[in-house]
């Protein structure tokens, strides 16, 4: 029963999210007004606007739009004419490119700068990633990614500030993407790591004459990663929405640009898709997480 509510609230969480964007997309105005001169006879526009299915009123739009989606039918871009599943499928190569190290990267530096911190609390360092972690969760990534270019390719000229070619455009994305990330990571882990060196288990190996490291690494660092793993998941869904900011401040040719790029057109079908498709990458970590949960712990699924 547990499985089967958690998946239920998904999908119904799925199908909201894309009932407020299709609603949301369509106050937006006429995405006509992109696709044709001002200057054309009023008859063309409305003849493209019943060719793209939009001259019916919204309630109707929507029904076809769902019967659509039943069919697995999820509509061509207006401005390239092309599906937008193989817009999307092009794409997703280089937001992998770019998600993937920079998780890698969250979760070493993380882990390892909030184990240094717990093994040496109340240290200078300590104190210093405690203020970097509140500063990496509270500033934006379109900031840091701002602040990257004027530093690193305006100023000192080392990096690209854009594009997309060799492994020198990936630095600076990459690392301002896994910022919050590793600063949530690092939190966590030396939260965690603290709270087991307190317990009397570790007070017992080391009084054993157990070396530091043995009772760090096999005592210690073993507990107390189970709940950063936990939340690795969860970290993962927001490396994706990043992605999106991320990839338009860096002109990185992802599907994150290309989302917002529907936006900024009112590319209707090519938003809704995007949005379906990262909404469903989060939903389903979550979904895998709390499924982890209720595996692990089986007064988690007794709560529901």
């Amino acid at each position: 029963m547990f499985f089967i509510s958690r998946g239920l609230r998904s999908v119904f969480t799925l199908w909201a999210i894309l009932t407020i964007v299709f609603f949301a997309t369509r106050m937006t105005g006429d995405p006509t007004s992109f696709l044709i001169p001002p200057d054309l006879p009023e008859e063309q526009r409305v003849e493209l606007r019943a060719r793209l299915g939009l001259d019916e009123d919204v309630a109707t739009q929507y029904v076809r739009y769902g019967a659509a989606l039943l069919r697995g039918d999820f509509g061509q871009s207006f401005f390239s004419n092309r599906s937008v599943v193989e817009l999307f499928v092009e794409r997703i190569p280089n937001t992998l490119l770019l998600t993937i190290p920079a998780f890698v990267l969250s979760m070493i530096i993380g882990m390892a700068a909030g184990l240094w911190a717990a093994l040496h609390h109340n240290t200078v360092f300590d104190r210093s990633l405690t203020t970097a972690t509140i500063a990496g969760q509270a500033i934006p990534n379109f900031v840091v990614g701002i602040a990257a270019i004027l530093i690193f390719s305006f100023s000192l000229k080392l990096l690209p500030s854009g594009g997309m070619g060799t492994w020198k455009h990936l630095v600076l994305p990459a690392i301002t993407l896994a910022l919050a990330t590793c600063a949530n990571i690092a939190r966590l882990v030396r939260s965690s790591m603290l709270e087991v060196l307190s317990q009397d288990y570790i007070r017992y190996a080391c009084s054993k004459g157990l070396s530091p490291f043995r009772v760090v690494v096999k005592h210690g660092l073993r507990n107390a990663i189970l709940p950063v793993l936990t939340i690795l998941g969860l970290q993962l869904g927001g490396l994706i929405a990043g992605a999106v900011v991320t990839e338009s401040v860096f002109a990185w040719p992802g599907a994150g640009r290309l989302v917002i790029d529907a936006v900024m057109q009112r590319d209707f079908a090519m938003l809704q898709f995007g949005i379906l498709v990262f909404s469903a990458a989060i939903i389903l970590t979550n979904l895998l997480v709390d499924v982890g949960y209720g595996l692990l712990d089986p007064r988690v699924r007794g709560r529901s």
